[in-house]
């Protein structure tokens, strides 16, 4: 078990990745590594990420809502079958092999960002038409997909879970608001499942947490202050860094 001067560089490292995911999303590329260099176990480090991650979710969803930049009504509505697909995705990684889609995610990921990035327009303003069957039409079923993937494999969740919302009209501050909120939701019901398990390491992970919390904070507040534009070149960035994790793991 690793000593507490872990803590030096683990703080202010969660504080980078709590920033970041609130801005757009990718959190996981720091704090994972960050975890496993740490020394815990594989076991260890899933479940202590998942309880310093709802603190940076959590903080990074207070700020967008209470802006009012997360859409209330839809966002109620996807958020049980983005739990529903993340239990069924954590129970079907018992019976298939995650690591045969590692690759293939990353391709997709960065067919994703491509799309945004080349797509000058794309994402920078609100062009979200309301409630309608349209919305829900393609909400709804990503929605579980995304969930499914988030407790399956779980690296680029937020990353597809804003690409959703901008392509559904909203633009890129307001997707991450939503998006921050959705993965909060998946957070929260993976810690409880990890909290069974007995696995968190509550010494590294609370402390971790408070850290990551704070960057989340001061990243959702940045991408309110420095609108769309801001959020889409950092958006290109953790399209990138999500893609190297994924093909170098």
């Amino acid at each position: 078990m690793p000593g507490p001067e872990v803590l030096l560089y683990g703080l202010p490292l969660a504080f980078l990745a709590g920033f970041i995911d609130a801005v757009a999303g990718g959190g996981g590329t720091i704090t994972l590594p960050t975890l496993f260099f740490m020394g815990l176990s594989p076991a260890q480090v899933v479940a202590t990420n998942k309880l310093l991650a709802i603190f940076g979710s959590g903080s990074a969803t207070v700020q967008y809502w209470r802006k009012g930049h997360v859409d209330r009504p839809l966002v109620l509505r996807l958020i049980p079958l983005a739990l529903l697909g993340s239990a069924i995705g954590a129970y079907l990684v018992h019976f298939v092999n995650p690591d045969a889609f590692r690759t293939l995610v990353g391709v997709v990921i960065l067919g994703v960002g491509a799309l945004v990035l080349v797509n000058k327009s794309f994402g920078l303003e609100d062009r979200y038409p309301g409630l309608n069957a349209r919305t829900l039409a393609l909400t709804l079923p990503a929605t579980f997909i995304i969930g499914m993937y988030d407790g399956f494999l779980g690296p680029g969740t937020g990353t597809f879970a804003m690409f959703l919302f901008a392509l559904a009209g909203f633009n890129l501050v307001r997707a991450s608001g939503n998006a921050r909120t959705l993965n909060f939701a998946t957070n929260l019901g993976a810690f409880l499942f990890f909290l069974i398990g007995g696995q968190m390491v509550w010494w590294i992970g609370l402390p971790m947490g408070f850290a990551n919390a704070l960057g989340a904070a001061l990243g959702a507040r940045m991408a309110m202050l420095r609108g769309s534009a801001f959020v889409k070149w950092m958006y290109g960035l953790i399209v990138l860094l999500v893609s190297a994790r994924l093909f170098l793991s």
